[in-house]
């Protein structure tokens, strides 16, 4: 059941859209997991090869029930046309990079490290030009964009430095050179941001983390025009990036409670940053929703909520702040983020551990850094947990 009325709550979307009833009355679409369907005749799957028709064909090309549903579901999360799922969100990104920034890639301040490498190494190997701007360097955006430059790329909130970057304003800019914007939502998830209604054409998830949710699956997905996704599914198809339909099934359940997930975490968040940016152990907190934070009244207007990603700094060296992640009990040391699990880790160990020291210097990215996902857990528990482990340094 995908619903008709566009002003349907995100909510009922998460719950209801791009399902697929069958004859057995299950409320959620079956696990497909065919590599192939069959026609009762030639003409029938011309029809279907030839997009004639809409159905059923080969599991690589995405013409699955299971990867089509939950396609139709994510496109209506973000008020996209359309939406690819990928094996992972650097799969995502590769293909998205691929189709539609051949002609030069603008990337505006911090990014994943595997985002940044691939960029910086993959990308410029093939002679595509790449260019990265810090916050700070935004006025030579338009001078960039005048080289012919065919795609801006951002994350916002940024990963690991939380960094706020105004969509509507960079879009305009973006725009009238006639480039694309793209912008990696996975911090913010629908829930909190809706990058196409400020101006964004493609918008990019690493399903792994919120739109997953459980750390039980690896997942990506690219979503907006029909002409842009369309540009973009040959290379998913011949690059072999196909998500299993078994994945894409557990990915469709866990979007069903994404908002309770999110908002239960922004809650959460936004309690522990107020409480731990007291401590005297901590030099300073970056989080979207605390008024000391720089980017606080821009988030407040681009975004709903705050989200779960909280980066601290420890008053203290790098061998310090390790001894602060170890002895955490309930959060774990991971590099992942927006699971049920509470998870936190040092960028410089994981995230961004290729980078040089002095990339990490000039990102403002510091050993005294630690990044934190909040997840279920009580907040009151999780705050407890930070204070007995800044008690030990």
């Amino acid at each position: 059941m995908k619903p008709s009325n566009k002003k349907t709550g995100l909510s009922t979307k998460c719950v209801h859209s791009g399902e697929i009833a069958n004859e057995h009355g299950s409320p959620h679409t079956p696990i497909y997991n065919s590599t192939t369907f069959t026609f009762d005749t030639t003409k029938d799957l011309l029809d279907v090869v030839d997009g004639h028709k809409a159905g059923s064909l080969y599991t690589r090309y995405g013409l699955n029930p299971s990867i089509t549903s939950l396609e139709a579901k994510l496109a209506e999360l973000e008020d996209t046309e359309a939406s690819l799922v990928f094996s992972s969100g650097m799969a995502a990104e590769a293909a998205l990079f691929l189709a539609l920034g051949r002609r030069g890639v603008i990337c505006i301040g911090d990014a994943y490290g595997g985002t940044l490498e691939l960029l910086n190494v993959q990308l410029r190997s093939l002679n595509i030009p790449v260019h990265f701007l810090l916050g700070s360097e935004l006025k030579k955006l338009e001078e960039l964009l005048q080289t012919g430059v065919e795609m801006v790329f951002f994350e916002t909130p940024t990963n690991p430095t939380i960094e706020i970057f105004d969509i509507k304003t960079i879009a305009e800019i973006t725009h009238k050179h006639g480039a694309l914007l793209a912008i990696d939502n996975t911090f913010a998830t629908p829930v909190n941001q809706k990058p196409i209604h400020l101006g964004a054409d493609i918008v990019v998830h690493s399903a792994t983390k919120y739109l997953g949710g459980h750390s039980d699956i690896t997942a990506g997905v690219v979503m907006g025009s029909k002409k842009h996704i369309g540009e973009i599914w040959a290379w998913r198809k011949n690059l072999g990036q196909m998500l299993a339909p078994e994945t894409a099934s557990l990915l469709s359940r866990s979007i069903k409670s994404l908002v309770l997930r999110v908002k239960h975490q922004n809650e959460s968040a936004l309690r522990i940053a107020t409480e731990i940016e007291k401590h005297p152990k901590i030099k300073r907190v970056l989080y979207p929703g605390l008024p000391s934070f720089a980017g606080h009244e821009l988030a407040k207007k681009q975004m709903s909520g705050f989200g779960g990603m909280i980066t601290i700094e420890v008053n203290g060296d790098y061998g310090q702040t390790v001894k602060v992640a170890d002895n955490l009990k309930i959060f774990r040391i991971a590099p992942s983020l927006g699971s049920a699990e509470s998870l936190c880790t040092q960028p410089v160990t994981t995230t961004h551990h290729g980078l040089t020291e002095e990339e990490l210097n000039r990102r403002g990215i510091t050993p005294s850094m630690i990044r934190l996902s909040v997840g279920f857990e009580e907040a009151e528990d999780l705050i407890s947990d930070l204070e007995q482990a800044l008690a030990n340094i």
